[in-house]
């Protein structure tokens, strides 16, 4: 429970995170459809994607695509998202 009390504050500390991980809850999207239906600028979604993959909240599932990278949720991060 330790970790993911680590990861929990991690998320709970932008609420970028927040609204990305809940946003991927939904369906698997791009940065630039997550920067569209959140708001979000595009080079924040995009650094803050990076993060979250780094922690194995999500993960890319095309990353060989140079465009129309997808994102999706991972396991972890549904569970982490059900927690906050």
């Amino acid at each position: 429970m330790n970790s993911n009390m680590a990861l929990i504050g991690y998320i709970k500390a932008s609420n970028y995170r927040i609204e990305l991980l809940k946003k991927l809850i939904e369906k698997p999207f791009t940065p630039t459809e997550l920067a569209n239906s959140t708001k979000i600028n595009k080079g924040h979604v995009s650094r803050t994607l990076k993060e979250l993959c780094e922690k194995k909240l999500v993960e890319c599932g095309n990353e060989e695509a140079k465009k129309g990278r997808m994102y999706l949720i991972t396991e972890l991060g549904k569970k982490i998202i059900k927690e906050l």
